[in-house]
């Protein structure tokens, strides 16, 4: 029985020895591969705008000055409601007080008084008003605007056409190199994929981005364009 198990072991051992030195099947010939790049743009005309629009106020006191900036907010704030922007979309963003030191004509301080600093951060989905909702604000107390900034709110299938662009341009790049060079084009080894957003501004020659009417603000939103970049590794024959 003993050597029975002697002997199994011994087999066992020499099958695996015989498999290891076994000449490979497989070809050590390197993988030839081709690597591409493409790119896909899709343009967008926005439907949505943020605005960041600024009341300041300044009083001897900071009851005072907390007391006038808060009426001016107010009115700023039920001109936007009037012109149709739902309160939700109303939100304040910023909101500071700060002494500042003023000079006598000799330059030696004379008086402090209180500065009140309130941003309103403001959501317009109706762009078409966008200049007359500018004019109002300012009217209404607003002192600044600190800027505006234009969007798409759904991105979701832009994105999605940019990216087959994308792919369907470096496909057809390595189909031309691959036809040039003779080989034939395998399937994909590797994929990588990159996108960005950004705005292209519209001239005011241009009319058809001009926002606002009569004595409104004229306001441009320009387009959005959406490019998505892919790199792609072709396997080759």
């Amino acid at each position: 029985m003993k050597r029975n198990l002697i002997v199994s072991i011994f087999l066992v051992i020499l099958v695996a020895v015989a498999a290891g030195c076994a000449p490979k099947t497989e070809s050590n010939t390197p993988l030839r591969t081709m690597n591409v790049s493409g790119s896909g743009k899709v343009t967008l005309a926005p439907d949505i705008a943020y605005i960041n629009i600024g009341v300041m106020s300044r009083a001897s006191s900071v009851a005072e000055a907390l007391s006038e900036n808060s009426a001016q907010a107010q009115a700023v704030v039920n001109a936007l409601v009037k012109l149709g922007v739902d309160p939700k979309d109303i939100q304040t963003s910023n909101f500071n007080i700060f002494p500042q030191q003023e000079m006598d004509e000799k330059g030696m301080p004379a008086r402090t008084v209180y500065l009140v600093d309130n941003t309103v951060y403001v959501k317009v989905k109706d762009l078409p008003k966008m200049g007359q909702i500018l004019d109002v604000v300012v009217k209404s107390g607003a002192n600044s605007i600190h800027g505006i900034t234009f969007d798409v709110q759904d991105k979701t299938a832009a994105n999605s056409e940019a990216r087959k662009l994308a792919v369907e341009d470096a496909y057809r790049q390595a189909q031309e190199l691959a036809k040039a060079a003779a080989v034939t084009l395998g399937e994909v080894q590797t994929l990588n994929v990159s996108s960005s957003y950004r705005p292209v501004p519209m001239y005011a020659g241009d009319a058809a981005g001009k926002l606002g009417a009569g004595g409104d603000v004229p306001v441009a939103a320009g387009q959005m364009v959406i490019t998505v970049d892919v790199n792609i590794t072709y396997r080759i024959r």
